[in-house]
């Protein structure tokens, strides 16, 4: 992804959150509604430190009033420290903006009614628009299909990067997996918890990883369900989800569950996509 300096503006309502959150995925400082005052501040502040401001969302929107204005003055500066930038203009007919407004309960940041609001703003915004890069209709996009023009106009590729698969390995008896997207249940296969020598040892170990790997049950299992969210992962990525947690659960979440887990996080780490691996129940006694 290349160094980003965008102005995320439009009309209220028409997704300048939802295209804040989505850029924060992807790694972007989002900054809402500073104050356009200090925004020739911050300019310098990004131009003496690049590394750590590499990729800005600054959001500008009709909060601004009549300051909205200095827009010309701010892409100027940007221009002439050399920081290179892109306008996006989030925009949406009337009607689908009337709905959100009657959805979310939220007044129109003019303070006045909804429908004579959008009006006035329109005009108030007509500056930023006609200076922005790219104008960005949301009436009929999906977060998805928002997520994928986003990557694209900055230049990040819709790959399985954009998802992050949380794994983590838990124990029944103490309670499912409230926060996984899907569970699967290792609890049919035999349990070392009743093999000399294994009851103390977690899944971590050579000796139940062996013990668990040599069950003719397990090997099916294991190629079935890396199968299916491997093939799951591209319809994820498509409907704009950032992040992904898959259970694995046993009874106690110290040794099926841990071994499955760990196998699974390798699996994906090779098929290169960015895993964090957790162990819920693993320090409960036996």
């Amino acid at each position: 992804m290349k160094n980003n300096f965008l102005i995320v503006s439009g009309i209220s309502g028409a997704g300048k959150s939802q295209v804040l959150n989505i850029l924060e995925d992807f790694g972007f400082i989002c900054v809402d509604n500073m104050p356009l005052e200090f925004v020739f501040e911050f300019i310098q502040l990004c131009k003496e430190n690049r590394k750590q401001y590499k990729n800005i969302a600054l959001s500008i929107d009709v909060r601004a009033g009549k300051n909205i204005n200095k827009i010309s003055q701010i892409l100027s500066a940007l221009k002439k420290e050399k920081i290179k930038s892109k306008v996006f203009f989030l925009n949406a007919d009337n009607a689908t903006l009337l709905k959100r407004y009657s959805e979310t309960r939220r007044k129109h940041p003019l303070g006045m009614i909804v429908k004579e609001g959008i009006i006035a703003e329109r005009k108030m915004m007509e500056i930023v628009r006609k200076v922005a890069d790219q104008e960005i209709d949301t009436t009929n996009l999906t977060i998805g299909e928002l997520k994928n023009i986003l990557a694209q106009l900055i230049g990040l590729s819709s790959t399985n990067r954009q998802l992050l698969l949380s794994i983590m390995s838990f124990g029944f008896k103490y309670g499912i997996a409230t926060e996984a997207d899907i569970v699967f249940d290792a609890r049919f296969i035999p349990n070392p918890n009743y093999v000399t020598g294994l009851k103390t040892k977690t899944g971590k170990d050579v000796e139940v990883v062996k013990y668990i790997e040599k069950q003719k049950e397990y090997k099916g299992f294991f190629n079935k369900i890396s199968s299916l969210l491997l093939s799951l992962m591209p319809g994820y990525i498509k409907e704009g989800k950032s992040q992904l947690t898959i259970a694995i659960g046993c009874t106690g979440g110290r040794h099926r569950s841990v071994a499955t887990a760990e196998k699974l996080a390798k699996f994906f780490v090779k098929n290169k996509y960015k895993v964090k691996l957790y162990h819920r129940d693993i320090l409960r006694a036996g």
